[in-house]
């Protein structure tokens, strides 16, 4: 299949897809596309599962992947127009149910001395893509920044079991975080941010996006799994999606994670979903095993920016 049967295929998708695909393929700016990620679909979808309680699921981070939390993560990654007042609604809610003594977003009431740092920079992402107050998230943006680790990245078990490397996991969560409110055009203690970004880039690039530093050898098999929607987890593809997005110029040792992504590419030009997460979901958008629209986009963004093709 070639490029323009691909886009073609990608188009018959939903809205969310069509717009990103107009977006990040073709270049084209679709408000009207935008404008209608709201109104049906994927996003209609999730937006009719909100509670008169302004939550999903059970509250801000209960149950997974139902919970607000992880809702507001999937409608920020569906390219929903940021000024959605129903979004902003939930997402005060939040804000004005305090934070934990350390600055961030507690998960429950249990958990109100320490917050978790992977949590913080994925709420950072999508509280700063629906526009919230600049002041309101700095002490966010503070509790992030108490937690560069050594190494120069993240990983949420530095602060509960004493963890000493670094997470890819958190890593890219906080990356995606940072790198959101700094687009967003916020000033906050920016070059503190950028000096942050730059030190966790560099971790993964150090392990070539999923090998070991030390070994060589692969830290997790489940880092090739090409899956969507990621929640938490990390994988070469959501990297590679992550440095096109910050506009990162080509490095050499991304050469060995794109050439598994370039390997993954079935014949007639599409990317399969290779693994589903376990656990409750308000919609399944894409099933694990078949052609998938979201990494079929998300690998074609990342060879148009990496390889001009």
């Amino acid at each position: 299949m070639d490029k323009q049967k691909i886009i073609e295929w990608l188009l018959k998708g939903d809205v969310s897809i069509q717009y990103q695909v107009h977006r990040d393929l073709l270049e084209n700016k679709r408000k009207d596309l935008q404008d209608r990620i709201a109104k049906e679909g994927w996003g209609k979808r999730f937006l009719a599962k909100r509670n008169s309680n302004g939550h999903w699921g059970k509250g801000f981070y209960q149950p997974k992947w139902t919970s607000t939390h992880y809702t507001l993560l999937d409608l920020r990654n569906l390219s929903i127009s940021p000024d959605n007042p129903v979004i902003k609604e939930t997402i005060d809610i939040v804000l004005e149910a305090g934070k934990a003594d350390d600055g961030g977003i507690p998960l429950g009431p249990s958990t109100l001395q320490h917050s978790d740092v992977c949590v913080n920079g994925m709420f950072l992402n999508y509280a700063s893509y629906f526009k919230v107050e600049e002041k309101k998230l700095y002490s966010v943006v503070d509790s992030i920044l108490k937690e560069v680790m050594q190494d120069g990245g993240f990983n949420c078990r530095s602060a509960r079991s004493g963890a000493r490397h670094s997470s890819l996991h958190t890593t890219i969560s906080v990356l995606e975080g940072l790198m959101e409110f700094q687009m967003r055009g916020y000033d906050y203690r920016k070059k503190e941010i950028q000096s942050a970004r730059k030190k966790a880039e560099e971790f993964i690039l150090m392990h070539q996006l999923f090998l070991s530093d030390r070994t060589g050898e692969v830290i997790n098999k489940d880092f090739l799994k090409l899956s969507y929607p990621c929640r938490w987890k990390y994988d070469i593809l959501r990297a590679m999606d992550y440095f096109q997005y910050a506009a990162i110029k080509w490095d050499d040792r991304m050469d060995a994670a794109v050439s598994r992504i370039l390997k993954k590419r079935n014949k007639d030009g599409t990317w399969n979903v290779q693994a589903a997460h376990p656990g409750q979901f308000h919609l399944i958008m894409e099933r694990a095993g078949k052609p998938g629209r979201w990494n079929t986009l998300r690998a074609m963004r990342v060879v148009k920016h990496f390889l001009n093709t």
